[in-house]
């Protein structure tokens, strides 16, 4: 995988938390960490944590995680907590999943 995987962090307050599952190096996970990072950027003044992690090299932690399908997106903070599975390649999906309050800059 890619150097991007792991964890990519903009952090001030950790106010949002999201999770990232993604299954090894397919084109459906480059456009998942492609289009949820870029959406995480055009929400600069929030306090973005984002973790992205590959199911194949940590499957007990997808696994309690209780991911079944990849890519899968969990909103873990603040609550409440929420999923968007597949569809990751839908900017305004990943936008909503955020919510009103991360809203930043002239992108909302």
């Amino acid at each position: 995988m890619p150097t991007i995987l792991g964890k990519l962090r903009k952090r001030s307050h950790g106010k949002l938390v999201l999770k990232l599952y993604v299954a090894g190096a397919t084109r459906r996970s480059q456009t998942a960490i492609t289009t949820v990072a870029s959406v995480c950027e055009e929400y600069s003044s929030a306090s973005i944590d984002l973790e992205i992690l590959d199911v194949y090299q940590a499957p007990l932690l997808a696994g309690e995680a209780g991911i079944l399908v990849t890519p899968t997106l969990v909103k873990e903070l603040p609550p409440p907590a929420c999923r968007l599975v597949g569809g990751l390649d839908e900017r305004k999906l990943v936008r909503r999943l955020l919510g009103p309050k991360f809203k930043g800059g002239s992108h909302g």
